[in-house]
């Protein structure tokens, strides 16, 4: 079956409620100026800028939920509450944790994608994992993209330097689903590498639309 989402740059444009550019309109037109640079798709975060961006742009949105509970780690998409908000708000892919660790109210990863795969058949789903062990685990469940996105976040891997690029080299023949690249990519060697390593795409966010952190980054051989 043909996938939404072409090979290439995908970009995340995400500012949450204590950062400057919080704001649907401030990231639909970040979305817009990624569009026109080249980008073929756009992560988006909560139900808000998710239907502003769709507005927006013509390139398939990937649509994530970062909210937190009690009884659980795990803060994206974590259940499918959050995937309902998401297939509602129209986007193309739904992305959520594909961690091994405990979900809000025990609620099961294979349940969650079953019910969407039924639910909404149209949508794709990413999932964003953190070791090459819940990769095998999110393809065997049937995603249609993997993202190492969690790689060097969780407490199982906090001690892995990121961008985690390995675990791209590492995936790389081993599952059906599209490899995506994410988490820490800054520089075009770091781009390039995961290319090499036959990721299909790649996401970057905070190296394009966190100006206070390009800032904080460039600002930091002053210091020195």
């Amino acid at each position: 079956m043909k996938k939404i989402l072409k090979q290439g740059l995908i970009v995340s444009c995400q500012a949450l409620e204590h950062e400057p550019l919080h704001s649907s309109y401030v990231m639909s037109k970040m979305a817009t100026a990624a569009v026109e640079g080249g980008a073929i798709a756009i992560r988006a975060n909560g139900y808000d800028d998710v239907v502003t961006i769709k507005q927006t742009v013509n390139v398939p949105v990937i649509g994530l939920i970062k909210r937190d509970y009690e009884d659980s780690t795990i803060f994206i998409t974590p259940t499918i509450k959050e995937v309902n908000e998401l297939a509602k708000a129209g986007c193309d892919v739904i992305a959520l944790d594909a961690t091994l660790r405990k979900r809000p109210e025990d609620e099961q990863l294979d349940t969650i994608v079953n019910k969407t795969r039924e639910l909404y058949p149209d949508i794709e789903l990413m999932a964003d994992i953190a070791t090459f062990e819940e990769a095998i685990n999110a393809d065997h469940l049937g995603f249609d993209y993997i993202s190492t996105t969690l790689s060097g976040y969780t407490e199982e891997t906090k001690d892995i330097e990121i961008p985690n690029l390995n675990l791209v080299k590492q995936l790389d023949g081993k599952v059906k689903a599209k490899v995506i690249a994410e988490g820490g990519i800054w520089t075009l060697v770091h781009l390039k590498q995961a290319l090499d390593f036959n990721a299909y795409g790649a996401v970057i966010g905070s190296a394009i639309t966190r100006p206070q952190l390009i800032t904080k980054r460039f600002n930091s051989v002053f210091e020195d």
